[in-house]
């Protein structure tokens, strides 16, 4: 039996939480007498690391990177306190983990440019304490695209780089699989236009988590 990999990025790909990080980008600009930067730019660099992610919103404002990155993470931990921000899933998101989670040669995994304080919040509220085989965030690893997630998620699974698929919504994402040697699988519901995707080396672009079963097989089966 040879082993299959299915990693995962989280926004953007299994849930959507741009209104929690919109709100949180807008505070954290507000604590330092900012403007934002606006929403498009703000979903434009989604998967970065935060620090990687102010250098690209404000360059001429990198001495207020770290001081900004905090106020980001105090804010988005306040809205999820007091219930005003939530990311929900994806529709079909949760058949699809379930199913996969299901057959015994395939082994999921995430790379994520969220801390692992915020991933331990998001499996926790879904029950996904066993979903996953490997979790890689940005708080152990270089920003996307890096190929360091990635690595580590081959690394720590034993698959071969030919028999993962990473899954996500942006540029990075993909560009960081194809650094990898692993195919992307682009996603058309998250925050990167598809001709960006298609740019940085998708495969393929779903459209809707129902395909996501039968274009992964397809790939695997062409490995």
């Amino acid at each position: 039996m040879t082993l299959k990999l299915v990693i995962f990025d989280v926004d953007g790909t299994l849930v959507d939480s741009q209104g929690h990080i919109i709100a949180s980008m807008d505070g954290a600009f507000a604590a330092h007498g900012l403007p934002s930067p606006g929403r498009e730019a703000i979903l434009s660099i989604v998967g970065l690391s935060l620090p990687e992610a102010f250098v690209q919103l404000v360059p001429h404002h990198t001495d207020k990177r770290e001081s900004l990155t905090q106020a980001y993470k105090d804010t988005f931990v306040d809205l999820r306190a007091s219930g005003k921000a939530d990311s929900p899933l994806y529709p079909g998101a949760e058949a699809v983990l379930a199913g996969l989670s299901q057959q015994d040669d395939v082994l999921l995994g995430v790379a994520t440019g969220k801390s692992r304080r915020g991933l331990d919040h998001l499996i926790e509220a879904n029950g996904w304490e066993k979903t996953f085989q490997t979790l890689q965030v940005a708080d152990h690893h270089p920003s996307k695209p890096h190929p360091s997630m990635v690595q580590t998620c081959l690394a720590e699974t034993g698959v071969e780089a030919g028999s993962a698929i990473m899954v996500g919504d942006t540029s990075y994402d993909m560009e960081m699989a194809r650094s990898a040697g692993v195919r992307g699988l682009g996603v058309g519901w998250g925050y990167h236009a598809d001709d960006a995707l298609t740019g940085a080396g998708a495969v393929q672009i779903l459209r809707d988590f129902a395909e996501m079963p039968t274009a992964l097989t397809a790939l695997w089966e062409v490995q």
